[in-house]
């Protein structure tokens, strides 16, 4: 411990020493930021910005809500297990931390549906403004006139047509939007398209309007599976708050003073924080599992 202290003491004068006179709070922070972007699949700036727009941000009463249950119940399970006020304190301020990380789980969840409700419009009018224009940046462009895009699809269409009329040909444009996107209405669609472009528009009708209904299919299936999950969510947070609670069906069998007596093992101990914590993060791999991969086919 006092190793570490130590270190700990070191790496500050070090930090105060090279940026002497800069705010080394504001340094480190821009460095995590910087290590974020670089390996995150977009930023968290990008997903709290689109929640706000979309007014489902949390606001402080609802993060002042979540600090409180989350510290009465961290608590109350806490003492139960060790009967130590202390132990029970460092739980709470564990816990409490952890909830930004669970925020942004849920913005990420928001901004993903709303990606692929906006790739739903985008694919759904592109084939619609196909079959009046026969030409797909026609349609591109009646999309993005439309209005009915926002950012970031709506720029990225943009940049499809930018890409088109560069290149004469629509190749780089619908890898573009595939590789940006990759989700299978979207890579089905633009390869019918170039299937269209290269063998020419026979029978492109029937093709478009087959394409059509497999993209209803494959929402309405995307929807459906979402109401699933949100169902089976509930069921999950149900049974990991059941597996805290075994420790009051122990002491019930074996009594409180005998219970009490058992905790005077250092072992016991032990065993009963690698409980609480492989539970914890049971929890956290499940809520990661649920808020991610939305909107995936």
């Amino acid at each position: 411990m006092v190793l570490f202290l130590l270190l700990f003491i070191a790496l500050f004068v070090v930090l105060y020493r090279n940026y002497k006179g800069h705010n080394i709070g504001k340094f480190i922070t821009e460095e995590v930021a910087q290590v974020y972007n670089k390996f995150a699949p977009y930023s968290f700036k990008v997903v709290n910005e689109k929640t706000k727009q979309l007014g489902k941000e949390y606001t402080i009463k609802d993060y002042t809500i979540q600090v409180v249950m989350f510290s009465t119940f961290t608590g109350v399970i806490t003492y139960m297990y060790f009967y130590n006020i202390i132990i029970s304190i460092i739980y709470i301020g564990i816990v409490i931390m952890t909830i930004p990380y669970l925020s942004y789980l849920r913005s990420k969840r928001i901004y993903s549906e709303f990606l692929f409700e906006q790739v739903q419009t985008y694919t759904s009018n592109v084939i619609m403004e196909f079959a009046t224009s026969q030409s797909f940046v026609k349609s591109l462009e009646g999309v993005r006139d439309s209005g009915i895009l926002e950012d970031p699809v709506k720029n990225d269409v943009e940049h499809m047509i930018e890409l088109a009329y560069q290149n004469g040909s629509i190749e780089e444009s619908l890898t573009y939007m595939s590789n940006l996107y990759p989700y299978f209405i979207v890579k089905n669609m633009h390869q019918l398209f170039l299937q269209i472009t290269k063998e020419g528009a026979r029978n492109s009708m029937d093709s478009l309007e087959n394409m059509q209904l497999d993209i209803d299919m494959l929402v309405e299936s995307v929807y459906r599976d979402r109401i699933d999950r949100q169902a089976f969510h509930k069921q999950f947070l149900q049974f990991g708050i059941m597996l805290y609670l075994l420790v009051m069906m122990v002491q019930y069998l074996l009594g409180t003073e005998a219970y009490l007596k058992l905790l005077e093992n250092w072992y016991v101990q032990l065993l009963l924080h690698a409980v609480l914590i492989i539970n914890s993060m049971f929890l956290l791999k499940g809520e990661k599992y649920y808020n991610e991969n939305v909107g995936a086919e």
